[in-house]
């Protein structure tokens, strides 16, 4: 399958690397300039799985408007907030038969994306997967070869013969993917799973781990989800898990799962990027208002991490 995938961060180079490796053929396309000439200057990627075994990969890059093949499949994993302007910039390559499949963290990248390929050919999702950017043409892919999961899912709901061509694919590169029938069953499942760790991590400084340790997590856990499910069973939306079993993930994940890692949004915080915070949290407080509710734990944690957003600046005074 030719692959090209929109967003050399740390998860778009572990999707590429292990789609590449299982015999695919998988190009880049990056606009964030350091990274496209670490890239180019090293004649690949520099991978660590857990912090050992630095090795290289080789893989190609390019700028948008550099690249011409029409692609089988795109893979957008850039922030949710930029995705309308990268596909702007990549529509030349997206060919009439090309599917774009995206697992960003929040809610809006498909919606965002449907404005320039018919929904009958985009494919959603959600990863329990976590990368870490080292730098510019760095990445560490946390957790062994074949840990983590994900799931795929249409747009439309119905799957076709094409994400289950993609599943296969997945299955050779280890991800293990579940293809799904309920496009925001599955992908609020997810963004309820992100309100939690990304921003109670983010806001704190800590790891999933650090933050399981608390005495109290587990009910914090539990508001938090609480809240943001009765803001999904307001629009029709029904999760993949019940609340509890949610929470549960939760917790066993931040526990046992990726205990020593820093979420995403924790990364963009510390690197004076902005969060996603608004299609994570934001999303739940939105919807919540939409339909007469109220959400104000989550509408708390989008003032406060804003809040700290802006106190970046004064630490730099």
């Amino acid at each position: 399958m030719k692959i090209a995938v929109i967003g050399a961060g740390a998860m778009g180079l572990r999707y590429g690397v292990l789609l590449q490796e299982a015999g695919n053929d998988v190009q880049f396309v990056d606009t964030w300039k350091p990274n496209v000439e670490a890239i180019r200057k090293n004649n690949g990627v520099k991978v660590w799985r857990d912090g050992e075994n630095l090795h290289k990969v080789e893989i190609k890059v390019y700028y948008p408007e550099e690249y011409r093949d029409v692609p089988d499949l795109a893979i957008v994993f850039v922030k949710d907030m930029h995705t309308e302007e990268i596909m702007e910039r990549c529509k030349h390559f997206i060919g009439e038969k090309t599917y774009v499949l995206t697992n960003q963290n929040g809610i809006g990248g498909a919606e965002a994306i449907a404005k320039f390929v018919d929904k009958e050919r985009i494919i959603a999702g959600t990863a329990i997967i976590a990368s870490v950017m080292k730098g510019p043409g760095e990445v560490d892919f946390i957790g062994k070869r074949g840990s983590g999961s994900l799931n795929i899912v249409k747009m439309t709901d119905k799957p076709d013969a094409f994400i289950y061509r993609v599943a296969e694919e997945m299955k050779k590169a280890r991800m293990n993917p579940t293809v799904q029938t309920d496009y925001k069953g599955t992908v609020w499942t997810k963004l309820l799973f992100n309100s939690v760790v990304n921003t109670l991590c983010t806001l704190m400084g800590i790891t999933m781990g650090q933050f399981a340790a608390y005495k109290n997590a587990e009910s914090l856990t539990r508001r938090l989800v609480y809240e943001g499910y009765d803001a999904a069973e307001a629009d029709g939306i029904k999760p993949e898990l019940d609340r509890d079993a949610l929470v549960d993930q939760i917790m066993y994940a931040s526990k046992y799962g990726n205990p020593l890692h820093y979420p995403s949004m924790y990364q963009d915080m510390t690197t004076n990027r902005p969060t996603e915070v608004d299609y994570i949290n934001g999303a739940i407080v939105r919807t919540a208002e939409k339909h007469g509710l109220k959400a104000p734990y989550h509408s708390l944690l989008v003032d406060l991490v804003h809040l700290k957003e802006q106190s970046r600046h004064y630490n730099d005074q």
